[in-house]
């Protein structure tokens, strides 16, 4: 259960948050949402697939792994990877709403919010928030670009599916994993991007997409699928130390 607070200087002046990831943290998790402004990033590491949120909205997520409460990623040492997802990299902070006191055209603007139920705050370990004069400190503002990239990111997604569905080049995707052909595993309710549909594609579409940045997005999707082989190879190692050390 959440406890989010709007941030505040004074009144968070002496707050601190763990750094890292751990099991502890949640970060054992087998797969995590991404947003197009870190699709770059996100694919050289991990496979990018759609699925539907609780309330039917389409989302991009990246596997991280094939068992539930399973991050291939995740290690003693921490996150074993060059790039982790900005919803991780966020730590304890949000993105709240609220209105507006000037007359400006925007009717609300976004603050910072923290959770203080998180596992990452503290008083007494871990960066500091703010500086010593009130300041926000160098954690705070990596966090705060992790946040403008969320941010951004979402306001970019709908429109891209949108544009992805109207191309009709989203698709179920029928994916079935071997583990040294002892295990089978089934990837259910993920879509991904229709290679054959994307090459077929008329000229007017894209320019269009290209255009509007969804077709790089479309092809980093497509690139990152290679990525399901770097899972499997993940998954054998960990059956692998299991078994030396039983």
């Amino acid at each position: 259960m959440t406890n989010a607070v709007l941030l505040d200087n004074v009144a968070h002046k002496d707050l601190r948050v763990r750094t890292g990831y751990s099991a502890e943290f949640g970060d054992n998790i087998n797969l995590a949402p991404i947003f197009p402004t870190e699709f770059a990033f996100a694919q050289r590491e991990y496979p990018i697939v759609f699925r539907k949120d609780p309330n039917g909205v389409l989302e991009a997520v990246v596997l991280l792994g094939l068992d539930k409460g399973e991050n291939l990623y995740l290690d003693k040492d921490g996150w074993n990877a060059r790039y982790v997802p900005a919803i991780q990299r966020r730590g304890p902070f949000l993105i709240g709403v609220h209105p507006k006191q000037d007359k400006s055209q925007e009717k609300h603007e976004l603050m910072v919010h923290v959770d203080l139920a998180s596992p990452r705050i503290s008083r007494t370990e871990g960066a500091p928030v703010f500086l010593r004069h009130g300041g926000n400190s160098p954690f705070l503002e990596r966090a705060i670009r992790m946040l403008q990239m969320i941010a951004h990111g979402a306001e970019f997604a709908q429109p891209m599916f949108a544009a992805f569905m109207e191309a009709g080049l989203i698709d179920e995707m029928v994916a079935e994993v071997n583990i040294e052909d002892r295990v089978q595993y089934k990837l259910p309710d993920f879509m991904t991007i229709n290679q054959e549909r994307l090459a077929e594609l008329d000229g007017a579409t894209l320019e269009r997409m290209n255009r509007a940045g969804y077709l790089q997005l479309a092809m980093l999707v497509v690139t990152s699928l290679g990525n399901v082989n770097w899972l499997i190879e993940l998954k054998n190692r960990k059956i692998a130390a299991a078994q030396a050390s039983a």
